[in-house]
């Protein structure tokens, strides 16, 4: 009977989540948006920039289109990491919160979700392979630790949610 409840809680979680995040979202206005996404990129991709690792990406773009809670956006580089409204993106990545954090978490593999269609890529598919193979060697033990458990305590709910729902 607990697991019943268990399973019928962590449907209700993984389809209500995305549609709670979708709406208050909505709800803030695109500048406020963008400057949080470059705060956090800025964080977590500043070994890479001081590096000049992303150089690659400079006059070009990446989308990401983050489906399930309707966020789109575009990253690029011009001396220093931009981040805008989606528009005209040399590559798109697209999915759904629970991938991209698995993949981030270092728990999911994106040429896995590529191949199940959980991961798509559109465009640019050199570039969209330099764009992942950068994200594959960022260390979650590098960030601050904060992000870093907060990335590991939500790859973990989200892996037992899943896990539950596939086995009821």
């Amino acid at each position: 009977m607990a697991q019943a409840f268990q399973q019928r809680l962590s449907a209700h979680i993984l389809h209500f989540a995305p549609q709670m995040s979708r709406r208050s979202l909505a709800i803030v206005p695109t500048k406020i948006k963008m400057t949080i996404i470059t705060q956090m990129l800025n964080l977590v991709l500043a070994e890479q920039v001081n590096s000049g690792e992303l150089a690659f990406l400079n006059d070009k773009s990446v989308g990401i289109c983050i489906d399930d809670i309707d966020l789109q956006f575009q990253v690029g580089m011009h001396n220093k990491l931009l981040v805008q409204p989606l528009s005209h993106p040399n590559v798109i990545f697209s999915a759904n919160v629970p991938e991209l954090l698995l993949v981030v978490a270092g728990k999911e593999d994106p040429d896995t979700l590529f191949f199940q269609r959980k991961l798509r890529i559109e465009g640019d598919t050199e570039l969209g392979l330099e764009v992942k193979n950068i994200l594959l060697s960022i260390e979650l033990d590098s960030l601050p630790a904060p992000v870093n458990i907060a990335v590991n305590k939500l790859a973990q709910l989200l892996q037992t949610l899943t896990s539950t729902k596939e086995n009821g």
